[in-house]
């Protein structure tokens, strides 16, 4: 992970965001040597979502507590792919 000086940041703002949506490389803006915030691609977030979706799921199969779910049809309906 880079660390950039948000004061540094403000003129290679445009680049810095390139390099984080296409690159995948995280970039700390920090603030008197602490961090601030990231600036990261949307895919690595979808991408950590969809794996804290999946170890939910299996802690819940898990410990036998997972709910009622839908039915594959009503899914497929729901999604647009089925009448």
């Amino acid at each position: 992970m880079v660390e950039i000086a948000i004061s540094t940041a403000r003129s290679q703002l445009g680049d810095l965001v390139r390099r984080a949506a296409h690159g995948r490389e995280t970039i700390a803006l920090t603030d008197h040597g602490h961090v601030a915030a990231l600036l990261i691609s949307p895919q690595v977030i979808e991408d950590l979502e969809d794996a804290l979706a999946v170890a939910e799921y299996e802690l819940k199969k898990e410990r036998g507590t997972l709910g009622p779910g839908i039915p594959h049809e009503e899914v497929g309906r729901m999604l647009g792919l089925r009448k």
